[in-house]
């Protein structure tokens, strides 16, 4: 097959993983800066170019979408969509995923734990949100955050109304605002669970370094392999499919009241080979490798 790889950094260890792995397989693969590309639109001629060079003939994509360029990464694969190329992550499927209001509701109504939240977009009473979470503490969250940035744990009531004051002006386009129960006995733990395909690849639990309630790797946060539960199995799972993603990382935390998912992650780093020792790049080859050719068949039964 030829697969394309979307990534605007080959130098990523996701990236080189893999290509690795694809090349070793015997697959044509090519690294595509998607930030550089552009699409032409006409009228049944739908086409992505890069280097002043049609991108054609391809089998396979697979994004690697930066949450900064959601909105153009997004676009870029839809246009492969519009090609017929198979994708194992769709352009709905990303967009949904970095919006995380949507996610939130969208995992609701799938009846996937989450924690309590409200929603802001400013101009409504600070002590009416924080009362809807039972008071402080609690989480408060840029929507369009990534990597712990724009999270910030306000320990009081009063300390809640700074932040929500400080991100509302800062915030002039108005970005919803969600703020979130503080889950105290999962405070600086969240575990990441790896899926491919509708199956658990890997998990690991991830512990901040310090006093931080953020765990993510980004922050300093350390990574360990851990076995999930089968409600923390099943839960994962569910987030997914409720996402419509085949390749996603599921962050959830362990609560008395079971576990909770926090976010459902498009394009999951792959640092989670390193500590567990799973080979997360060859099952998303192999996942690729039966579901293109699936594609490409109904595609030829629905000619």
């Amino acid at each position: 097959m030829k697969i394309a790889i979307l990534s605007n950094g080959p130098g990523n260890y996701s990236t080189k993983r893999l290509k690795q792995v694809a090349l070793e397989r015997g697959h044509e693969v090519d690294i595509i800066k998607y930030r550089d590309c552009y699409a032409s639109i006409e009228k049944s001629q739908p086409m992505v170019w890069y280097d002043g060079q049609p991108l054609v003939g391809y089998d396979a994509i697979i994004p690697r979408i930066a949450s900064s360029m959601t909105k153009y990464g997004s676009m870029i694969v839809r246009q492969f969509e519009m090609q017929g190329v198979y994708t194992i992550t769709s352009s709905l499927a990303i967009v949904r995923s970095r919006d995380k209001l949507r996610s939130m509701q969208l995992l609701a109504r799938a009846g996937v734990g989450i924690p309590k939240t409200v929603v802001s977009r400013g101009g409504v009473d600070s002590d009416d949100l924080i009362g809807h979470l039972g008071g402080a503490p609690i989480i408060i969250k840029l929507a369009r955050g990534t990597h712990g940035n724009g999270v910030v744990l306000a320990e009081s009531r009063k300390a809640a109304k700074s932040v929500l004051q400080a991100f509302h002006v800062m915030d002039s386009d108005g970005t919803n605002i969600l703020l979130q129960e503080f889950v105290k006995e999962s405070a600086g733990m969240d575990i990441r669970v790896f899926i491919v395909g509708g199956k658990v690849i890997a998990s690991m639990k991830r512990q901040s370094l310090d006093d931080d309630f953020r765990s993510n790797l980004h922050q300093g946060g350390e990574g360990e392999k851990i076995k999930l539960t089968d409600e923390e199995r099943k839960t994962a799972l569910k987030a997914a499919k409720s996402m419509g993603l085949s390749l996603c990382g599921v962050d959830l935390m362990r609560s008395d009241r079971g576990p909770l998912v926090l976010e459902v992650n498009s394009s999951p780093g792959f640092g989670i080979e390193k500590v567990t020792g799973r080979d997360v790049a060859t099952a998303i080859i192999d996942y690729i490798e039966i579901n293109a050719k699936r594609s490409q068949k109904k595609d030829k039964i629905g000619a």
